[in-house]
């Protein structure tokens, strides 16, 4: 099989961000103008990575990955869930809630999303959160498809060079949305981009993708001078018109003239850089305290409907990387060619 990099013209990818943001219309136009695209897969059920992926083979002929949460399914303990949703009484106070309503599901079923995954067959597929199994890796060998494992620390490069990935994901602090951490503790991770592929590029030998903060095609040529081989950007992603986050999110990231993103896990129980908002602010004393991914995530999600539903920035998560204040209102046909204009310049 061809090396990754072989399989686009350019060395971009578009990060997977959940949550909706990656419309098969957005994964096409990026591979149709030579990056490759990624469909953020890990809040879909099965059948319908399927039908997204068929989507998207509609609307282009060139390669493209799908992403996916290395998870298995929380033990709910029933007395932790009412302590931690009392953390979150003055939020549903604010919406005039008397109660947090438990959900009816905590995730989806990682191993079923996998066998869609295989049968919708991509070209790549990548994972973050963990580290897949070697049985599961060969099964998507089997298929053709490559593998990408994201990495926060060398360590984590380390395991997903030995298990056979075919390239390596090096998510640097900045990046927005969920830390990929699977060894040691998340708030441990913490090395900036060029700094963690410095660590990492003397062990490596797949190739290196490089994740965060980065903006514009000057930052993608610096990133390929130091020793990446691609480099993966989402902020830079969500304010196409491709792209569907919610329009008052969009706007906060246009209006941005600087970088007011932090790191929480408030929202979902795992490390995450988002646009700061009145959400994290009333949750910062008892952010540490809030039970783990995906049990946060589903508790929060009632509140983050409510939130979208009112055009209610204040209580939305709104994933994005430091980079934020550079997002520019364009198509991603726009956004691709302006990138490797100033990629060559």
């Amino acid at each position: 099989m061809p090396g990754l990099p072989t399989l686009c013209p350019h060395p971009i990818i578009q990060a997977p961000m959940a949550g909706g943001a990656t419309t098969p219309e957005l994964v096409a136009a990026v591979s149709n103008a030579g990056g490759l695209g990624s469909l953020a897969a890990p809040l879909l059920t099965p059948l319908a990575i399927i039908e997204q992926a068929e989507h998207i083979r509609r609307l282009t002929d060139k390669p493209f990955a799908i992403n996916l949460f290395v998870q298995t399914r929380p033990q709910v303990d029933f007395a932790a869930l009412e302590a931690a949703k009392l953390l979150l009484q003055s939020v549903c106070a604010e919406l005039g809630w008397d109660n947090l309503p438990t959900p009816t599901r905590w995730c989806e079923d990682f191993e079923a999303q996998l066998d869609a995954l295989i049968t919708a067959r991509p070209a790549v597929a990548s994972f973050t959160f963990d580290v897949l199994h070697g049985s599961q890796l060969q099964r998507l060998h089997d298929a053709g498809i490559k593998v990408v494992g994201t990495a926060t620390n060398l360590q984590e490069a380390i395991v997903w060079q030995a298990m056979g990935a075919d390239a390596v994901c090096l998510q640097g602090v900045e990046a927005g949305g969920h830390r990929g951490t699977f060894i040691g503790a998340q708030k441990e991770s913490t090395l900036g981009l060029f700094a963690l592929l410095e660590t990492c590029k003397p062990h490596m030998q797949v190739p290196i993708i490089v994740a965060g903060g980065i903006m514009d095609g000057r930052q993608i040529k610096q990133a390929l001078q130091s020793g990446a081989q691609m480099v993966q950007m989402g902020t830079a992603f969500l304010t196409t018109k491709e792209s569907a986050i919610h329009p008052a999110y969009k706007q906060r990231l246009l209006d941005s003239s600087s970088d007011t993103t932090r790191q929480t896990r408030a929202f979902s129980g795992r490390i995450a850089r988002g646009l700061d908002n009145h959400f994290m602010q009333a949750m910062d004393a008892v952010a540490d305290k809030v039970p783990a991914y995906p049990i946060q995530n589903a508790l929060t999600g009632s509140i983050r409907a409510a939130a979208a539903k009112a055009a209610n920035t204040e209580l939305m998560s709104m994933w994005a990387g430091q980079g934020m204040a550079a997002t520019r209102d364009m198509s991603v046909a726009e956004l691709m060619t302006a990138l490797i204009a100033e990629m060559q310049a």
